[in-house]
């Protein structure tokens, strides 16, 4: 092991020993933790994403928001504060030194109960740089506290008392960090960042019916041109898009996990044209939906070859 990951060998070594199953991930002893590894590079996943922090112990991991494409390594964290549609990929990680994460699920109960107490409500400054995804470096704090989280794994009689007050601590280094701005403008209900969110939601849930802007603006009270200036600031996608990608994204998983065909996986999340459905998933994915899935197939003979992970395994 390099002198880059000496400070993480005991992260290195309890995500090794918990993440148990044969996908890389973790049994939930604490259920808003996931423990990842990936011992070869994977092809792109494309899936929502949920409000997560997603700290690398080692490797390095890319993902794609829109037109933009963020890389990051160990010791850096991927902050996420809204559902967002999102492809993924890791770059790095061998037998000898697999890609490990720690990721946490940021409960937005658990966020406002602390601002409540912290009273941070009242200093909602935030820069134009409202997107609702960020990657930075993690301070040492905030790593000693996931290690601490992890650890509480050796001990699962302490987790009941002490997950609740590591969760707490990691949501305040967040807040006092680089996006803790971004945090609280987020949970504010009468922000522009939480009316937008609020609007994800919903197309998250109603993706499959037809979208009509005007009343999902009503909906979440706001203007047309002020929705779609803050929802593509905050999600980097206009809403038509967003919805697009959530369609596309749970026909392929139909596709992949149920084996529906494209026929049946486009009509399923909305599509009336089959043609459409199958021009809009070339431009996205690069290739057909029957294209798609055979290279999916061939991935996973290469796979158990030694080589590149399909992109339905892999993790965050």
């Amino acid at each position: 092991m390099t002198a880059a990951f000496l400070p993480y060998q005991e992260l290195t070594s309890l995500c090794s020993r918990f993440v148990i199953d044969r996908q890389g991930q973790s049994a939930d002893f604490i259920p808003w933790l996931h423990l990842h590894r990936c011992s070869a590079p994977t092809a792109p996943l494309h899936s929502p994403m949920t409000p997560t922090l997603a700290f690398i112990i080692q490797g390095a991991k890319s993902l794609t928001l829109g037109q933009n494409t963020y890389r990051y390594g160990a010791g850096q964290y991927l902050l996420t504060s809204l559902d967002l549609p999102v492809s993924s990929w890791v770059m790095e990680a061998s037998g000898d030194i697999p890609y490990l994460c720690a990721c946490i699920d940021i409960r937005l109960d658990r966020l406002h109960d602390l601002l409540g107490r912290l009273d941070l409500l009242k200093t909602p400054a935030v820069d134009e740089d409202l997107l609702g995804l960020s990657v930075n470096h993690a301070s040492p704090e905030l790593v000693d506290a996931l290690t601490r989280l992890v650890r509480l794994l050796e001990q699962p009689g302490d987790i009941a008392a002490m997950a609740p007050i590591i969760e707490q601590e990691i949501l305040y280094r967040l807040l006092m960090g680089p996006e803790g701005p971004k945090l609280i403008h987020m949970a504010m209900a009468e922000s522009q960042s939480h009316r937008v969110a609020r609007a994800v939601d919903w197309l998250r849930s109603n993706f499959h019916r037809p979208l009509k802007v005007e009343e999902l603006c009503e909906r979440v009270g706001m203007s047309q041109s002020s929705f779609h200036h803050h929802f593509k600031a905050v999600t980097a996608l206009t809403p038509v898009q967003y919805q697009k990608r959530l369609r596309l994204h749970e026909a392929r998983r139909l596709m992949l996990v149920e084996g529906l065909d494209a026929g049946n996986a486009g009509h399923r999340v909305g599509y009336q044209s089959p043609s459409q459905f199958s021009r809009e998933y070339g431009r996205l994915y690069g290739l057909s939906p029957a294209r798609d899935m055979e290279s999916v197939r061939e991935n996973a003979r290469e796979a158990g070859r030694g080589g590149i992970l399909p992109g339905a395994v892999a993790a965050e």
